[in-house]
């Protein structure tokens, strides 16, 4: 079969594995999250007060799924949402002492789980993948936004 050769297919399997990947060492650590839930726990992290919309950006995920995304963290009590002091209309997102310890406690998981999900790469070959993986990302920005 041809697809299996297609820049897209293989991409979307090797997606598919960092996904399983990431699910199975999250549950071995006593953690229900999703990567992109994780994604966004870490940029709340990084940035306590940030709105949903920012969220979506620092994540490149889109921003009329976002609020599901935060609303399932909500629920697990991992993040809380407060009325912007700024702008009453807006929600800032912070995490709570449970999600700031998710998020100290998984990130040495994720960082671990790399390793797994390129397995088939030596050293040399995986800072090869992940600098052509970011160029070619990098070339697609804003092509969400046209």
């Amino acid at each position: 079969m041809e697809i299996t050769t297609m820049p897209g297919h293989l991409i979307r399997r090797l997606h598919q594995i960092a996904s399983h990947v990431f699910a199975k060492y999250a549950q071995e650590a006593g953690y229900d999250l999703t990567p992109v839930q994780f994604a966004a726990m870490d940029a709340i992290n990084a940035n306590p007060g940030v709105d949903q919309a920012r969220i979506a950006a620092l994540i490149a995920y889109d921003r009329a799924t976002i609020g599901g995304v935060i609303d399932r963290l909500e629920k697990k009590g991992l993040v809380r949402r407060e009325v912007s002091q700024r702008d009453r209309r807006a929600r800032e997102v912070f995490l709570t002492q449970g999600g700031q310890e998710a998020v100290k406690a998984m990130l040495p998981v994720v960082r671990k789980m790399q390793d797994e999900i390129l397995s088939g790469l030596n050293t040399a070959e995986r800072n090869t993948f992940l600098r052509l993986s970011e160029k070619a990302t990098q070339a697609h920005i804003g092509d969400s936004e046209k």
